[in-house]
């Protein structure tokens, strides 16, 4: 963990660089931290983590808890106020929408729907889809919410994190079987999510529905966990088909990844 002083100074040298105010970016990287411990913080925690003074912290959290983008809890400790709902709401329908060419690519190229979803607490939300010219396709209502373990997206968004969090999230969702074929046990799932590390790629095979293939891939350094799928019947989108389809996917997310962080990093004009 990085000394006070020196998060202090890259925080000074941050503002100063981008022409910013200091300000505005120590609250947006308070509000990420407390996003990033579960929502909830201690001033002291965030003191640690920030390398900023506790004096500092506090005159922070008082404005953004008067803005209502943070509450004070009964036990004096701060959590993210629901004024950031509507934001988050917002956010994600924009990210959907830019990621559409490229889901449209995505059909061009593999003949199969093309989805868009993120991780939206303990559950998979689908934020953007492109459907297939086939007559015979897939379709899934864009704000969908699905639990992660019967899906393809759901092992992609879930195959980089920790193996407790990922029980904890089994504990909290519950596993219930879509299909004979969904995986029903933390320990198979765990397996699932090796396997996803190991090959770069993960499937839904006939797990949400029968019949149906999916094959999804995440979003490398999206702003928010992401990852884009193609679905399909089991008929055509085949092991055969999979080897085809999944370097299109992952050119697709690394092209996709590349526009957000070019959106991100843009400058207002003046």
């Amino acid at each position: 963990m990085p000394s006070s002083s020196a998060s202090t100074t890259d925080a000074t040298k941050s503002a100063s660089a981008s022409g910013g105010v200091q300000s505005l970016e120590r609250a947006f990287d308070l509000l990420e931290r407390m996003a990033d411990a579960g929502g909830e913080v201690g001033l002291s925690e965030l003191s640690a983590s920030s390398g900023l003074p506790l004096p500092t912290i506090h005159r922070l959290m008082r404005t953004l808890v008067a803005c209502g983008y943070v509450r004070q809890q009964a036990n004096r400790r701060y959590a993210l106020g629901p004024r950031l709902i509507r934001l988050g709401e917002s956010a994600s329908r924009l990210l959907g929408t830019w990621a559409r060419p490229y889901l449209a690519r995505l059909v061009e190229e593999t003949g199969e729907t093309a989805n868009m979803a993120l991780l939206d607490g303990d559950e998979i939300v689908y934020v953007a889809q492109v459907p297939s010219k086939h007559s015979m396709r897939m379709f899934t209502e864009v704000g969908r919410r699905v639990l992660p373990h019967s899906t393809g997206v759901g092992k992609a968004l879930l195959a980089h994190t920790s193996a407790e969090e990922v029980r904890a999230l089994l504990s909290r969702t519950g596993m219930p079987a879509a299909t004979e074929k969904t995986i029903t046990t933390p320990d198979g799932f765990l397996d699932a999510l090796e396997l996803v590390r190991r090959v770069g790629y993960a499937v839904d095979d006939n797990e949400q529905e029968i019949g149906v293939r999916c094959l999804a891939v995440p979003v490398p350094n999206s702003p928010t966990a992401a990852a884009i799928s193609i679905s399909g019947p089991a008929g055509r989108v085949t092991e055969e088909a999979t080897q085809r389809i999944v370097p299109v996917l992952q050119e697709v997310a690394r092209d996709l990844s590349e526009a957000l962080a070019n959106t991100a990093g843009a400058q207002p004009h003046a």
